[in-house]
């Protein structure tokens, strides 16, 4: 997700996008609440927990990062 209020992105997973994306545009995150309102950039779906999990610790990399700014053509 990408704040529409300072440009920066949220990677997270969860097994209901829409009900999540809610969540952080109603405020009821903690994290989140000062920043939003949020859109959705980007979407992967894995079929286990433990993969989308997997993943969501490589896109909070360095080399994740780089990744979703090259594919989303997001500035450094």
């Amino acid at each position: 997700m990408k704040s529409l209020k300072n440009g920066r992105l949220y990677t997270g997973s969860t097994n209901d996008l829409e009900r999540r994306l809610k969540e952080h545009n109603d405020g009821r995150s903690t994290y989140t609440k000062l920043t939003k309102p949020f859109e959705l950039v980007y979407q992967e779906k894995y079929t286990t927990r433990a993969d989308a999990y997997k993943r969501e610790l490589f896109l909070k990399t360095g080399k994740g990062r780089k990744f979703l700014r090259e594919n989303l053509q997001l500035r450094a």
